[in-house]
């Protein structure tokens, strides 16, 4: 249902009403006061200020009233009888016709153009006509109409046009408010964003630095102490071997920290083949552990994906050289139906994938790589039989 605005509800334009009424009751007062002699008396001058001083504090606490609903009609009646009594002491057309028709606006201010409005500013009119035949005589009933009727026209057209602009006030400042709070939500999730923007930044960054120098010196120390031990054992030579390659491991390692922090600042577009195979000669050539790598992919692979294929391929590899104890190892990389298949082999010990250590971050950074590419990652292994890692990703 439609709701109106009543004009008693606005504050400057019911304190510019209520002065203008104001005004002209005490002009049409002072009138009545010099022009009838009666009015002069001191005990009826009197009562007649003190009335019309109460009629008029009753129009500015109006608000008061309105407020609650069940005291507008005892303010219509205390007005209506405020206005006879002004009539009855004054005697005086111009007050009995300024005190109903101020009563009648006020009607309309407070109801709207509703029916409620109208049987208020009937009741004012009546009282109107009654004050003007006790005051003139029906012989000058046609003066009244003649005030009375444009006055009520003017009163209902000027409500009603300001009901409408109010209303629609009403709705832009709605509408006002509800931006605000869009525009603070909007502040909210931005804020929002950026918190996760910047951890998923730090998330990106730690893997960064695990695949390249974590895995970097884990595949070192297992070389030195592969040396160390051929050392205690008295095979110089052999360990010799091994530093070299540990030498040559640390170089690679130190270009790969270099390669990843410029990745960081502005990302590279290699081959994907060539990375892939280096990464597997790396390994073989750092761990003595035999890797064949089958690799039939497009040469357009996005970037992200290449990158995403590389960190895994090392974690995969790192981990059987750390963990497998395997003799040989294999990497397949196939694409079909806009889809990659990474699939990394050994022949190790094996072990139960639901008991893979809570924590292992190699593992942990494997799975987030392949969840943020949109992949899926299955662990096929037992012991004594080898490991399968399978990867799978969408080419997007």
């Amino acid at each position: 249902m439609k709701t109106r605005t009543p004009i008693i509800n606005t504050e400057r334009e019911t304190r510019i009403f209520f002065w203008f009424m104001t005004v002209v009751l005490v002009a049409m007062s002072l009138w009545a006061i010099v022009a009838q002699p009666e009015m002069q008396q001191p005990w009826r001058l009197g009562i007649f200020v003190l009335l019309m001083s109460a009629h008029i504090l009753l129009h500015w606490i109006l608000r008061v009233f309105a407020e609650r609903p069940g005291w507008l009609i005892w303010y219509m009646l205390l007005q209506g009888g405020l206005a006879i009594a002004l009539v009855y002491l004054s005697k005086d057309i111009g007050i009995a016709f300024a005190v109903s028709m101020a009563l009648v606006g006020e009607a309309i201010g407070v109801y709207g153009i509703t029916r409620r409005g109208f049987l208020a500013m009937a009741y004012y009119l009546i009282l109107s006509l009654g004050f003007y035949i006790w005051v003139s005589g029906t012989t000058q009933i046609g003066w009244w109409l003649l005030g009375a009727l444009p006055m009520v026209i003017f009163v209902v057209i000027y409500v009603e046009m300001y009901t409408r602009q109010s209303n629609a006030n009403e709705r832009a400042q709605a509408l006002l408010n509800e931006l605000e709070a869009a525009n603070r939500q909007l502040t909210n999730y931005a804020e929002q964003v950026e918190d996760l923007t910047i951890a998923a930044e730090r998330q990106r960054m730690a893997r960064e630095l695990h695949d390249t120098l974590s895995q970097g010196l884990a595949g070192l120390i297992l070389q030195l102490e592969a040396a160390n031990a051929y050392l205690e054992s008295g095979r110089a030579e052999k360990a010799h071997q091994i530093i070299q390659n540990t030498m040559e491991r640390a170089r690679t390692t130190l270009a790969d920290a270099r390669r990843a922090i410029e990745d960081l600042r502005e990302p590279s577009t290699p081959d994907c083949k060539d990375i892939l195979q280096g990464g597997v000669a790396r390994f073989s050539a750092s761990t003595g552990i035999p890797c064949t790598l089958e690799i039939d992919i497009p040469q357009d692979l996005p970037a992200n994906l290449c990158d995403t294929m590389q960190r895994i391929l090392a974690e995969g590899l790192a981990n059987i050289a750390q963990h497998a104890r395997a003799a040989h190892s294999q990497v397949i990389v196939s694409a079909q139906n806009r889809t990659i298949q990474l699939e990394i082999r050994d022949d190790g010990q094996g072990f139960d994938p639901k008991t893979i250590p809570t924590g292992h971050y190699g593992l942990i950074g494997m799975r987030e790589r392949i969840e943020l590419a949109g992949g899926t990652l299955e662990i096929e292994s037992r012991s004594g039989q080898g490991t399968s890692i399978i990867v799978r990703m969408p080419i997007l």
